[in-house]
């Protein structure tokens, strides 16, 4: 079974993916490239969207990532806020703090500047990643494999969206993250990779961008969190806040 196919069944199943041996991608290149292979086999490509991993320092030393990596969203992440979920649906759920944008332009698959990137935007939203921890040790799993795998991403959550952010300082934004009330993570726009916008520059140049032909119109792109993942105990009520953009809220029942 190509790895693609191996990534499918271990979620199908329910189960931990173990390192994919004499079928595991080489680099991170060819895992990018089984990444599209696993949303051609799941009817998402062109995907609905992207999620960026890894865009703060933090995160970075967390997944032992040298830079950011990213991963193909597809249509049945794209959900509005509130949200309710069945825990037992996931397998080691967390969730995230992110900001999420709508692009109303193409970007190309190509480098481009934070500005370039600015102008292609048309939303900006307060959003919740859910992820899950669906690896056992990453550096026996390798980086490409968890690029294959669309770098822990199970499904989303999106605020409602602030049409006139341009007016906001993005970078200056806080986000915090509560689970039953409780904070549990905070952090600022800025943590990714200095400015929200840096890190949508940072995907139009990604190897995702290439391997799925660029970022078109409509898609939706988690930017990155702004906390490590919060890994979750059991049903429970998940609030998402950012000064100036709003809140998103998913709960697990």
């Amino acid at each position: 079974m190509e790895a693609a196919g191996m990534i499918l069944a271990a979620r199908q199943a329910r189960r931990i993916l173990a390192p994919l041996g004499e079928h595991a991608p080489a680099d991170i290149a060819a895992g990018y490239a089984v990444q599209r292979r696993v949303a051609e086999m799941l009817g998402a490509a062109p995907p609905a969207g992207f999620k960026i991993g890894a865009t703060t320092a933090q995160m970075q030393a967390y997944l032992g990532l040298s830079g950011p990596a990213a991963g193909f969203v597809p249509a049945s992440s794209l959900n509005r806020s509130p949200l309710t979920l069945d825990y037992a649906d996931f397998l080691g759920v967390g969730v995230e703090c992110e900001i999420a944008v709508r692009l109303k332009a193409d970007l190309p698959a190509q480098p481009c500047t934070p500005e370039q990137a600015a102008a292609a935007v048309g939303e900006v939203m307060a959003a919740i990643e859910i992820v899950e921890k669906r690896y056992g040790d990453l550096a026996e799993l390798g980086t490409p494999t968890l690029i294959a795998d669309q770098v822990f991403h199970a499904s989303g959550v999106l605020g409602a969206p602030v049409a006139d952010w341009r007016a906001l300082d993005l970078g200056a934004s806080r986000g915090e993250l509560l689970v039953d009330g409780v904070p549990r993570g905070a952090g600022f726009g800025r943590d990714l990779l200095g400015h929200p916008m840096n890190a949508l520059a940072w995907l139009a140049g990604s190897g995702a961008a290439e391997v799925f032909g660029g970022l078109r119109a409509g898609q939706v792109v988690w930017l990155g969190s702004v906390t490590p993942p919060i890994w979750l105990e059991g049903p429970c009520e998940v609030r998402v806040a950012y000064s100036g953009l709003g809140e998103a809220l998913l709960t697990f029942r």
